[in-house]
């Protein structure tokens, strides 16, 4: 029980702080036309963070955590992908709720992977703190650990976007969604502009 326990509140602790791919997975619930046209964000985003889950279980994380060159790797990436995703999401307007200039499939699916893999400060919580973490069982434990915290990583994205599609059906006029649109993009900004600080104390 306690391995169960511990994977589902570390878990949370991880994924309730507001960041990129949450405002992403959520914004996809709200300006999607219907709730299943925003799944193939939520499934991504899913998998991916699954994958990290057990990458990190399987000692992956050693591996990241003991060359600096993959750190930053992943900074410039992530930084080049966010710049992009929020000059979209930016112009997206309210053509997006009406479901005329909503992310198509593709693009959906390429967002979610950026914010998902290309978030070094995702990466390295995930790597990191659930992968020390799983050192500390073994076997049956062990998996179950890691079966916990997939587990709230899914409920948690599916939570997210049916928020969304729910918020969309309140009846809320468009310039609020709007408004929502041009805040996730400059939280989106506001994230790069951090990595890109985090990239120059990197090199000096």
């Amino acid at each position: 029980m306690e391995p169960i326990l511990h994977g589902i509140i570390l878990a949370f602790g991880l994924i309730l702080p507001l960041g990129v791919q949450n405002v992403f997975v959520f914004s996809q619930g709200v300006t999607q036309p219907r709730f299943i046209k925003a799944l193939p964000a939520t499934i991504t985003a899913s998998i991916c963070d699954t994958i990290l889950i057990l990458l990190a279980v399987l000692g992956i994380s050693m591996i990241v955590l003991q060359f600096e060159w993959i750190r930053l790797i992943l900074l410039v990436g992530g930084i080049l992908f966010l710049l992009y995703m929020g000059k979209v999401i930016w112009q997206s307007g309210a053509a997006s709720l009406e479901g005329k200039d909503a992310l198509p499939i593709k693009k959906q699916i390429l967002f979610a992977l950026s914010v998902s893999l290309l978030n070094p400060h995702a990466l390295l919580d995930i790597i990191g703190v659930i992968g020390t973490s799983a050192i500390k069982y073994n076997g049956q434990d062990q998996l179950l650990f890691m079966v916990a915290c997939i587990v709230v990583s899914w409920m948690w994205f599916f939570g997210l976007t049916i928020s969304g599609a729910f918020l969309k059906k309140m009846q809320i006029p468009n310039r609020v969604f709007i408004l929502f649109n041009k805040l996730s993009a400059l939280f989106i900004w506001g994230t790069a502009v951090y990595l890109l600080v985090g990239l120059f104390y990197f090199e000096h």
